[in-house]
């Protein structure tokens, strides 16, 4: 544990409301992010309530073992993973489509990352804007048309940043599904983008 987070913790233990509002400023954003991953934009917010209540009442019990936001976000998946009422279990690589690709597709580094980025366009004429709202409904449409697990895995990555082996945490994956869950998630991102591009329709 960083040395922040012991003096954070410490105050929090101390009932200092003001570290607790820091607290909240600091990590609601994230722990959002990661509901909303799990169960979608519906139930994040009452997940993330859920999730501030356990984090007062085993506040005591936080052994330090892991930084604050590592705590945080987990305590955030368990109450997802609870409120989805469903018992994760590993994703066999049989029971996945292949969409627009392999595993072995080159537009993707070894390490998961684009080998190179994807074109974008650098316009403010009107056309451009709103050719770029009508791309930004596409992503979002196919982001809601991949598997619950899909699409979590590739929230967590892309729009928090999280380390896979955070990911395969807080999902309680092994580290080759949710690589091949995240490669297959932006195989169909890449696919809707090319088609857009192509196409001017999702």
């Amino acid at each position: 544990m960083s040395a922040a987070d012991a003096d954070l913790l410490a105050r929090l233990r101390n009932g200092e409301e003001q570290a607790f509002r820091e607290l909240v400023d600091t990590y609601q954003g994230a722990m959002r992010a990661v509901a909303y991953a799990i169960v979608g934009a519906s139930g994040a917010d009452e997940v993330v309530q859920d999730a501030w209540l356990a984090v007062v009442r085993h506040l005591d019990g936080f052994q330090e073992r892991s930084s604050l936001k590592t705590w945080l976000l987990t305590i955030t998946a368990n109450t997802a993973k609870s409120r989805l009422r469903q018992v994760r279990r590993e994703v066999s690589l049989d029971d996945l489509p292949a969409p627009h690709g392999s595993i072995d597709d080159n537009r993707f580094a070894a390490d998961g990352h684009w080998s190179a980025a994807p074109l974008a366009w650098h316009s403010d004429s009107p056309e451009a804007l709103l050719a770029e709202d009508e791309l930004r409904e596409c992503l979002e449409k196919t982001l809601l048309s991949l598997s619950e697990m899909q699409r979590s895995v590739l929230l967590l990555r892309e729009r928090q940043g999280l380390e896979l082996e955070d990911i395969c945490n807080l999902l309680e994956l092994s580290l080759s599904n949710v690589r091949v869950l995240l490669h297959r998630g932006r195989l169909k991102l890449f696919a809707t983008l090319e088609h857009f591009e192509e196409t001017g329709q999702c």
